[in-house]
């Protein structure tokens, strides 16, 4: 099962996703410090018309008590702790302690009730309730009574409605986020854009250029660093193809002069009279010329021009293996069943006999297999030799690395074959492996995605 990723891997959408990230957790706390004004400014509404009329109550008051509830019926003084019906509002009375310390009028204490009793709405209020829509048909105010001791034993005590419709202030944060989030990503988007198509591009150049050798030229646009990026990478491409394909024509002139004089001798070795210094001979030129072969493609790998296709591993490997038995060598292969897989034909032969010759001359014998897996085909080379030290494993897949010092015919070549077996799996993103067998013996696979 493929596991889902939640953070992106381009540049430009991590730079995006924690821009996004940033813009919502700035809204976040914006909203909590306008949640906490706008409760703060509610609490005041409910609160200012009581504290008001106290202070209007206690700044008139009549000069004699008896009077106070005629002439100011807004608001009446009692002796005596008053008694409110309702549930208590500590938050309404701390708010109005304040108010009152804020002008400067001493308030000995403050106690408030709210009747949740609902009120008859009034004619104003049902026009305010039509002008605000649907959403506020709920609305339905209630009683709020306080009570403030100004002196020992003297109180005054009012009644307001409250309970007004609260401000819209979610839907107008929304759309504001909504607003933030547009002006913000799709420049953002556009920058982003503008930024990744020339990288994308040096990226797909930069892989053309490991799996075929060549590689297309980057167009040079985009921002002022990034333009200047591809513009080294183009020079860099061209001065690397320039020495490619220098060494490719000094390779070329190195292999012609040295076949001349190979053949050259091979015609001086005919005519040689001893039967047996002239096979002997001949044989050595053969070294020569396969030692060369050798030398040059594991130079030019990574520059070869043979196009990539499907193809059957086993018929190819059985191909292979037929060859080896009509020169009489002592080779086997195990039937397999079909498994195909886009490789380059000629390099998949050349690497799949380098190991064959390795397990005739070093295992005495080579039996091969071809096993197909979920996601790879490995064709599978073992002999019946003693082996590799397994410290000696990856030393012995590089250039010119042998088991023993010499390099005589009888004992191997020049050490370049696993190497260029190696070279050849990594320009098919494949592998080659070494392992000794359970039973005696080095077993060698080709590994390559199916």
């Amino acid at each position: 099962m493929r596991r889902l990723r939640l953070w992106p891997q381009s540049l430009v959408g991590q730079i995006i996703l924690l821009v996004a990230i940033a813009l919502f957790v700035a809204q976040a706390i914006n909203f909590a410090f306008l949640l906490r004004e706008r409760n703060r400014l509610e609490l005041t509404g409910q609160t200012a018309p009581a504290v008001y009329r106290i202070v209007d109550a206690l700044d008139n008051r009549p000069s004699r008590p008896e009077k106070a509830d005629s002439d100011r019926p807004r608001a009446r003084f009692v002796t005596g702790t008053p008694s409110l019906t309702g549930q208590p509002r500590p938050d309404v009375a701390r708010r109005a302690r304040a108010m009152f310390e804020d002008i400067g009028l001493r308030i000995l204490s403050v106690r408030v009730a709210q009747d949740d009793k609902p009120l008859p709405l009034r004619r104003w209020e049902r026009v305010r309730l039509r002008a605000y829509g649907e959403v506020r048909r709920e609305y339905q105010p209630t009683r709020l009574m306080m009570a403030a001791e100004y002196e020992p034993g003297k109180w005054v005590v009012t009644q307001v409605r409250t309970g007004g419709p609260p401000p819209r202030f979610g839907g107008w944060l929304m759309g504001q986020t909504v607003i933030l989030y547009v002006i913000v990503l799709l420049p953002l988007l556009w920058v982003g854009r503008r930024l990744a198509r020339p990288l994308k591009q040096l990226t797909g150049s930069a892989r053309q250029f490991a799996e075929t050798g060549a590689a297309d030229p980057v167009d040079e646009r985009g921002p002022g660093d990034v333009r200047e990026l591809t513009t080294a990478f183009n020079a860099m491409r061209s001065r690397i193809f320039a020495m490619l394909n220098e060494k490719d024509r000094m390779l070329g002139a190195i292999g012609h002069d040295l076949r001349t004089p190979l053949a050259s001798l091979r015609v001086r070795a005919e005519s040689v009279e001893d039967e047996g210094e002239r096979a002997r001979m001949s044989e050595t030129i053969d070294e020569m010329n396969r030692m060369l072969e050798d030398i040059l493609s594991l130079a030019r790998a990574g520059r070869n021009t043979e196009t990539a296709q499907k193809v059957d591993l086993s018929s190819l490997a059985d191909a292979v293996v037929e060859d080896f038995i009509e020169l009489g060598s002592p080779v086997d292969m195990e039937d397999a069943d079909r498994a195909v897989a886009n490789v380059r034909p000629q390099q998949i032969r050349r690497a799949l006999r380098n190991l064959i010759e390795n397990a005739i001359v070093y295992g005495d014998r080579a039996h091969v297999r071809v096993e197909r897996e979920e996601a790879e085909v490995r064709l599978v080379v073992a002999d019946e030799g003693p082996g590799i030290d397994e410290s000696r494993m990856a030393e012995m897949m590089e250039p010119f690395t042998r088991l023993e010092g010499s390099r005589n015919r009888e004992t191997g070549g020049a050490g370049l074959g696993l190497a260029l077996v190696r070279a050849i799996m990594a320009e098919h993103h494949g592998e080659l492996r070494l392992a000794n067998r359970a039973g005696g013996g080095l077993e060698a696979s080709l590994v390559l995605p199916a």
